[in-house]
Formats: structure tokens, sequence, C-alpha cells
């Protein structure tokens, strides 16, 4: 594979004011600050390079401080092109520490027709921290069929200990459309909630896990049907996060310092 270093984002409170320490772009995506305002920073990722192509390997590196607010931002969604036959890879790596509190919704994650991909996201949350997700993913463009083989596997820990372990292998195209598995869908969003529980769920979709959080899941056959299903979903979860987020009374102060930062990399 067509391998990079990660493209790293990390956030962290220095001497009262929150800083972003460092901004590390690679061959797929560069991180651009947006604002940093109080506690809370946001960053947008920004790809600069055509992706997933047969061999990549995208790795993100994300990193948020105690006590501060990260929000990730994508401008545009990733497409696995066709891999004649090759695979790609995607993965991220997110670390929130005690008190820390991401908010990450990403854009939609197109598996093209002949597209082989392996896509694996970590999230390691310490006490105190939390952190709201949503991925969409989407099998085949509007004009095709369906997408290639595709395996997703989705890892949460709270303080150590797991949250959420799942393994979603849909590399077998021939069947997905069989009973209990996607039908006639193309298209799964996932809303993870971790760190905290709702008081109660509000829609068949939401279940709460086994410890400090809860999923939303929806399937459909085009994007935007997933936004309207777990839009609510994520409005309510994401003032459980970003209300609670600093400290009352705490010396914050924006920075807008120049963060470490290293050029789109080969």
């Amino acid at each position: 594979m067509t391998s990079a270093a990660s493209a790293r984002v990390s956030v962290e409170a220095v001497d009262g004011h929150v800083r972003l320490t460092e901004l590390s772009g690679n061959t797929y995506l560069q991180p651009r600050p947006l604002r940093v305002d109080g506690p809370t920073a946001q960053v947008a990722l920004v790809g600069v390079y055509a992706m997933l192509l047969a061999g990549d390997d995208l790795r993100l590196d994300i990193t948020v401080g105690p006590g501060v607010q990260l929000e990730l931002v994508e401008p545009s969604g990733t497409v696995a092109y066709d891999a004649h036959g090759e695979s790609a890879r995607w993965a991220a790596t997110v670390r929130v520490a005690e008190g820390g509190r991401l908010v990450w919704r990403a854009a939609p994650f197109v598996v093209a027709a002949g597209a082989n991909v392996e896509r694996h996201t970590q999230v390691e949350l310490g006490s105190g921290a939390r952190a709201l997700v949503q991925e969409t993913l989407v099998l085949g463009r509007a004009y095709e069929p369906g997408g290639g083989p595709l395996r997703a596997c989705l890892r949460a820990n709270y303080d150590q200990r797991p949250v959420l372990v799942e393994d979603l292998d849909l590399y077998d195209t021939a069947h997905r459309g069989a009973p209990g598995i996607l039908g006639d869908n193309r298209v799964v969003a996932t809303t993870l909630l971790l760190g905290t529980r709702p008081e109660q769920t509000h829609a068949p979709h939401e279940t709460m896990l086994d410890g400090p959080g809860a999923l939303a899941r929806a399937l459909a056959v085009h994007a935007h049907e997933t936004e309207g299903a777990l839009g609510g979903t994520w409005d309510r979860w994401r003032a459980s996060v970003t209300d609670s987020a600093g400290h009352a009374g705490s010396p914050w102060s924006t920075d807008v310092s120049q963060p470490t930062r290293s050029a789109a990399s080969g």
C-alpha cells in the first residue's frame, strides 16, 4: 500500500490558553484551523489528494487534551475508487483525555463499485471525557448499483474498558441484500455517544450501550434520508457533550498562536 505519516490534530490547554499544539498533514489530508473560542477549537480536515485509490493507506491521529473541546469539520466526503483488484485502507485513532470533549460529524464515506476497503476507527476516552461521532457509509455512487467490498471496524473504550466493539463485514457483496443485512439499502449511518448516557431513548434506532454511551443507526437508500432519521438524535446528544465543556470559573482565554505544522508529504 501507498503509506504516509498520520495526519495529526492535537489540542491542549497550555497556561490557561487553548492551543492547537499540532496540525500535521500528509499525502491525503491537511488539517486547517477554523477558530479557537474559549475552551473550544474547531479544525477542518481538508482533502488535498484524490482518495482513496488502489493501495492508499490514510491514517488520522486525533488527540484532545484534558478539559478542552475539539470539533472536527469535513468540507467534503471521501470516495474510495475502483481499486482494480487491489485494496485501500482508512484508519483513525482518537484519544480524548480526562474531561475532554470531541464532536466529529464526518462527511459521507463512499465506497465505489470495484473498491476494496478496510476502515478502522479506534476511540479512547479518559475518565470524564465525552465524544459524539457520526459516520455515514455509502455503498456505491449515485449511478452505481452498489459498492465494492467493505469491512468497517469500530472500537470504543472508556476509562480503559470496552464500551463498543463492532465489526461490520460487507465483503460479500452478493449477500448484502439478504434479510437481516441491508436489504435494498446502500447507506449505513451511525451516531455514537460516548462518556455519558441519555436519560432515555426517543426513537427505535437509538440503543443504550452497556456502559457510558449510546448508539443510533439508520439504514437508507440515499444519504440524505439518514440525515433526516438521525438529525434529532444528533442535536440532543450534541447538547449533552458541548453543554458540559470546560469548567465554571476556569480562566479560559483564546490563543490562536501558530501551531506546529508539516507540509503534505508523499
